[in-house]
C-alpha cells in the first residue's frame, strides 16, 4: 500500500448528518464562488444568511402568543458578535440582551432605545453601569456588591437605576440547582423591605425577576418559574409588582437529522474507548467520559445535539406544565398579569452561519491522515467537547479520482498537540487535495464567535452576509 493510499477501516467512522438550511444547500456545490470569498475575505470565514434567524425569531414568538401571554424576547448578543443580527433582531420588535460594554454601546449607537436593552453582564464595572444607567437600559443584578454599586452610581447620576434580580439556587428533589450566579429567594426577601424611598436602596427601581439556568432541562425550567411566580407573589404582597419574569435561555436546538445515528455514535464512542471497537476520535479521546480499571465512568461532555423537543416545542413544554393543579404556568403568569421574557442566542442562530476553510496540508502520522486547515480550533469552539456534525467536504475537482473515500483528522494552526479543528474523524469523499474546502454548518450560534482568540498573532475571521439576491455585505466584526 503507498504512503497515500493509506486509508483508515470504513467501519470507524459513523456519520452524524446535519439538518441543513435552503441557503446552505444552494451554496455548498458552488466551490469557485466560496473560493473566491476566501481569496477576498480569508480562511477561515463565516458566512451568515439572516433569513433563518428571522424565521425562528417568528417560530419563538408564535409559540408564546398561542398562550395569549404578554411576552418579549431578548436576543442574546453574546452567542455571535455580527451587528447584522442585532439589526435584524430589532427591526422584528425583539429586544437585545447585552453582556458587555461594548455590545452595550453597540446597542444604543445602532440606535435601539434602552427600553429595548437589557445588561445582564457578569462583571459590572462602574463605567458600565452609568451607560446603563444613564440610557435606562435594565441591570439584572446578581450580587450584594452589585447592588450597593448600582445605587452609588444611580445616585450620583440623579436617576432611578431599573433593575432586576437573578434568582438561583433553586431546590429540585431534595437539593439544589447549585450555581455560581443569583440570589436564592431567602435573600431577595431580605432586599424587599430595602427598596423603598426610606429604604436603603432608594434608586433601586424594581421591574422583574430572572433566571438563567445551565444546561437545558426543561423540569429545571418549570420548577425556577414555578418559585419565580410564588416570589411575585411574595413582592407583591408588599406593595412592589413583578412586570415580567425572564426565563433566559438554553431553549434546544436539534442539529442532526436522524436519532439513530446519534445513538449509534454514543455506542460506537463508548465501544472505542473501551478497546472494543476501532476509535472513533483522536487518540480515542473519550470526550468526558472516565476510563477507570476498565470502566466508563460519567457521560460525553458534549451538546445534545440531536433532540426532539427544540425551540417551539421546549417553551411549550415550559409553559403548558402545571403550576398548582388548577392552573398552567401560562395562566399563572396571565393571572398576575406577568410578561413572559426570554433570552435565547443559540435557537435564534440556528442555521443562520456557517465556517468555511481551506485545506493546505495532508500527511500522515502513526497511522492517522492529518489534513491541516487554515483556521485554528478556537474559531470552530465552545463548551462542548466537540461538535459532532459532519462538515462537509468540497473538492475543487469535479472529476472522480482513482482514490477512494479516506478518513482523517483535521487539525489547526496554533502550535499544540491538541491542536484538533474536531476531535472526531471526518470522512472524505476521496483523498483531499490542497485548495479544497471544508465547510462547517450551522456554527453562527456559540461556535464560531464565544472562543476564537488571536494566539500567534492570527486574524479573526471575517464575518460575512449573504443576501437572498446573491449580494455580498462584510459586517463591522
Amino acid at each position: 500500500m503507498t504512503e497515500k493510499s493509506k486509508k483508515f477501516s470504513r467501519d470507524s467512522f459513523h456519520s452524524l448528518t446535519p439538518i441543513v438550511h435552503d441557503w446552505v444547500k444552494a451554496l455548498l456545490p458552488q466551490y469557485e464562488f466560496i473560493s473566491e470569498l476566501m481569496t477576498k475575505y480569508g480562511s477561515p470565514l463565516n458566512i451568515h444568511s439572516a433569513l433563518p434567524f428571522q424565521e425562528n425569531i417568528e417560530t419563538l414568538k408564535s409559540a408564546i402568543k398561542g398562550f395569549g401571554l404578554d411576552h418579549q424576547i431578548f436576543y442574546a448578543r453574546k452567542a455571535n458578535k455580527c451587528l447584522e443580527f442585532v439589526h435584524k433582531a430589532y427591526e422584528q420588535a425583539c429586544g437585545i440582551d447585552t453582556a458587555s460594554w461594548q455590545e452595550l454601546k453597540d446597542g444604543l449607537d445602532m440606535g435601539i432605545p434602552g427600553s429595548k436593552l437589557v445588561l445582564t453582564a457578569a462583571i459590572k464595572t462602574r463605567l458600565l453601569l452609568q451607560l446603563a444607567i444613564e440610557n435606562g437600559v435594565l441591570v439584572v443584578l446578581d450580587n450584594w456588591d452589585e447592588i450597593e454599586l448600582v445605587q452609588d452610581v444611580a445616585k450620583s447620576l440623579g436617576k432611578k437605576a431599573k433593575v432586576s434580580f437573578r434568582l438561583g439556587n433553586f431546590s429540585f428533589q431534595n437539593g439544589l440547582l447549585a450555581s455560581r450566579f443569583g440570589f436564592s429567594s431567602v435573600e431577595v426577601n431580605k432586599i424587599i423591605p430595602n427598596l423603598t424611598s426610606n429604604g436603603k436602596y432608594p434608586t433601586l427601581q424594581f421591574e422583574g425577576l430572572h433566571f438563567h439556568l445551565n444546561g437545558y432541562s426543561i423540569p429545571h425550567r418549570i420548577l425556577a418559574l414555578k418559585e419565580s411566580i410564588r416570589l411575585a407573589d411574595e413582592f407583591a404582597n408588599q406593595g412592589m409588582p413583578t412586570k415580567f419574569i425572564d426565563m433566559g435561555g438554553g431553549i434546544l436546538v436539534n442539529y442532526l437529522e436522524s436519532e439513530i445515528e446519534w445513538v449509534n455514535f454514543h455506542k460506537a464512542l463508548r465501544q472505542a474507548v473501551l478497546g472494543q471497537a476501532s476509535p472513533i476520535t483522536y487518540k480515542n479521546d473519550a470526550l468526558g467520559m472516565v476510563l477507570i480499571e476498565g470502566k466508563l465512568y460519567g457521560a460525553p461532555k458534549v451538546y445534545p445535539y440531536f433532540n426532539k423537543n427544540p425551540k417551539d416545542i421546549f417553551l411549550r413544554e415550559v409553559l403548558e406544565a402545571d403550576f398548582d393543579g388548577i392552573l398552567k404556568i401560562n395562566g399563572a403568569l396571565k393571572k398576575r398579569n406577568i410578561e413572559i421574557r426570554i433570552e435565547p442566542g443559540r435557537s435564534l442562530l440556528d442555521q443562520a452561519g456557517i465556517t468555511v476553510a481551506r485545506i493546505i496540508f495532508r500527511k500522515h502520522k502513526n497511522d492517522d491522515i492529518l489534513v491541516g486547515l487554515e483556521m485554528n480550533r478556537t474559531q470552530m469552539s465552545s463548551s462542548s467537547a466537540d461538535f459532532l456534525l459532519d462538515p462537509f467536504y468540497i473538492s475543487r475537482s469535479s472529476s472522480l479520482s482513482e482514490d477512494e473515500p479516506v478518513e482523517g483528522f483535521l487539525v489547526g494552526a496554533y502550535c499544540l498537540e491538541q491542536e484538533l479543528i474536531l476531535k472526531r474523524k471526518v470522512k472524505f469523499s476521496k483523498y483531499p487535495q490542497i485548495g479544497d474546502i471544508m465547510v462547517f454548518v450551522n456554527t453562527a450560534g456559540y461556535m464560531m464567535h464565544f472562543y476564537e482568540s488571536q494566539a500567534h498573532l492570527f486574524d479573526l475571521a471575517k464575518n460575512i452576509f449573504l443576501g437572498p439576491d446573491g449580494s455580498v455585505v462584510k459586517d463591522k466584526y
